[in-house]
């Protein structure tokens, strides 16, 4: 074989994928908390315009939504900061995550 042959010849690629512990890929947290909030507010308008609640009666279920996608975002976050710290890493973000 010659030395122009053998440079034709394919070579095997290297890895350079890099798994995360688990198989998870980070949450965003700013699209959660939004789509904890619409989905909220789409079931406050069915539950009021199927007059299963009356907002007179009920004007506090407004803030459901609200509330619920707050304590999701806290949760996710919480759960990202502890999953960092478990790994060891510095804590530092880099960019929106």
């Amino acid at each position: 074989m010659s030395t122009s042959e053998h440079d034709l010849t394919e070579r095997p690629r290297e890895e350079t994928t890099t798994e995360r512990p688990g198989g998870t890929h980070p949450v965003n947290v700013g699209h959660l908390v939004m789509g904890v909030a619409f989905v909220g507010l789409v079931v406050v308008w069915g539950l009021v315009r199927s007059e299963t609640v009356h907002l007179r009666d009920a004007g506090w279920i407004l803030g459901l939504p609200w509330l619920a996608a707050g304590a999701a975002g806290l949760l996710a976050t919480a759960l990202r900061h502890r999953g960092a710290a478990d790994q060891g890493s510095s804590g530092t973000m880099h960019g929106w995550q």
